[in-house]
């Protein structure tokens, strides 16, 4: 089978990225940029982003996982610590993160270093999420292999009946973490494929050199 695809072809024009409206550190202007996807009719899920880590196997692997808050210090995420990725965090720390907002022309890549949270962070996220999702991260032991949907249809009704009537708790094999950015570029699409590339990267006195990258 064979499709081509060497005629799809898009000018982006929406808007620019200039050195004299730049703040001195990334996660302003992440924030900036955040806000406006959230504005914007044409983001669904604003907060969707691409982990990258390095497998135990030694080969990168990616997958769309939810951005669940952003500080100074960085960006965090909840998952189960036994899956793929996490077992992939456990070997080696350094990820990368992105996002990819098509509607606005616009891209941010993050290289950093993955830590878990406090326990007492991920249990206050835990304790706000809908009773279905608790069970359900009780009741998958992620990226496992499974015999059917069968399975994992009973996994889910035996926890439904152990907790019925009681609080559930957070599973110790649960929780989150937090993406320390080393690196931070922002990419805006621009005319004639000449876009817009601004890279922040931290240095040793924890300053942000800002750089422009050909597109």
């Amino acid at each position: 089978m064979e499709k081509d695809l060497s005629n799809y072809r898009k000018s982006y024009e929406k808007s620019e990225l200039k050195e004299d409206n730049l703040p001195e550190f990334p996660m302003e202007l992440f924030k900036r940029w955040f806000h406006e996807a959230e504005e914007s009719e044409t983001e669904e899920e604003a907060n969707a982003m691409t982990i990258s880590t390095i497998g135990v196997d030694g080969y990168p692997k990616a997958r769309v996982v939810l951005l669940k808050k952003f500080t100074w210090e960085g960006f965090i995420f909840y998952t189960n610590y036994n899956s793929e990725k996490g077992k992939s965090i456990a070997n080696n720390p350094n990820v990368c993160l992105s996002f990819f907002w098509h509607g606005m022309e616009r891209q941010i890549i993050i290289k950093g270093k993955a830590e878990k949270i406090a326990e007492n962070l991920s249990d206050g996220y835990f304790d706000s999420r809908p009773d279905g999702s608790k069970l359900g991260a009780w009741a998958s032991d992620q990226s496992s292999h499974v015999p059917s949907r069968e399975y994992l249809d009973h996994r889910l009704e035996e926890f439904e009946v152990k907790f019925q009537g009681k609080e559930i708790p957070r599973p110790a094999h649960w929780g989150g973490y937090i993406i320390k950015p080393v690196s931070v570029e922002f990419w805006q699409g621009r005319s004639n494929r000449m876009h817009d590339r601004i890279l922040y990267t931290e240095e040793e006195n924890y300053e942000w050199k800002i750089e422009r990258l050909a597109p």
